[in-house]
């Protein structure tokens, strides 16, 4: 195959469908799923994906077991509760059949839609994601379980067409996945032997807050932004303080 999408899953069943439709144009569809417990593997076989399975442990790893996976020359890693448009996916078969050896793979922009509100600042947008990949050129490092980076042998091209991103509906699901996140991290500084410091508890937050709200211009977002950056700042800190009870069940 010339391009296999993937899509990586863990009780999607509300998101799985509407996404793979979206995906219908590829050669390949390709669904790794964390053990879910409600229908989306059912959902996705009926799809027409390829559905395989692995108990998650880190999104690093899930993608790499990916990209193990896949027998294609590019993959294009999509969300369940991402959506890719006509326009995006006319652009990725135009940037796939192109021979520019060169290019290993492609950011994609992508639009985040937050509680009901497309966000324009903060970082939330254009919010590049380096999603399609020339598969034998392309890793995603160990040491990063969370925030995945792209470990890519060779250049990297940027698509114009933005990736289409329903990935809160609430709040209640954004401070779900923002402690999972949290956690995460935590477990990863832990894990490189970084120690919290107290500073670390008002310095940090503070910077993230500046770095959201003025720096990448949360405020433009009104008082949707202004709380979008106070609760990444609060995370910031909660990372923190999980990363201290770590070092405190050590000791």
């Amino acid at each position: 195959m010339k391009l296999a999408a993937i899509v990586l899953t863990k009780n999607e069943e509300r998101n799985i469908v509407a996404c793979l439709e979206s995906l219908r144009w590829a050669d390949g569809l390709i669904v790794l799923d964390s053990l879910s417990t409600d229908r989306t593997t059912q959902l996705a076989e009926e799809a027409g994906a390829r559905v395989l399975t692995r108990p998650f442990d880190h999104y690093a790893a899930q993608r790499n077991a990916a990209l193990e996976a896949a027998d294609a020359e590019w993959v294009l890693f999509v969300d369940a509760d991402e959506r890719v448009t006509p326009a995006l996916a006319d652009e990725v078969r135009e940037k796939v059949s192109t021979d520019a050896p060169m290019i290993a793979g492609y950011w994609l922009p992508r639009e985040n839609h937050i509680v009901g509100r497309v966000i324009r600042g903060g970082g939330w947008y254009p919010d590049y994601q380096l999603r399609l990949l020339r598969r034998g050129r392309a890793r995603y490092d160990p040491a990063r379980p969370v925030h995945e980076v792209v470990l890519l042998d060779g250049e990297a091209g940027y698509l114009r067409h933005p990736l289409i991103h329903y990935n809160y509906e609430t709040w209640a699901q954004f401070h779900a996945k923002q402690r999972r996140y949290a956690e995460l991290e935590a477990l990863a500084l832990y894990q490189q032997g970084v120690r919290p410091r107290p500073h670390h508890y008002v310095l940090q937050p503070w910077r993230e807050f500046r770095r959201r709200y003025w720096t990448l211009a949360g405020y433009g977002d009104g008082l949707h932004g202004l709380r979008l950056s106070l609760y990444m700042a609060w995370y910031t800190l909660i990372a923190r303080l999980y990363l201290r009870s770590l070092w405190a069940q050590k000791r």
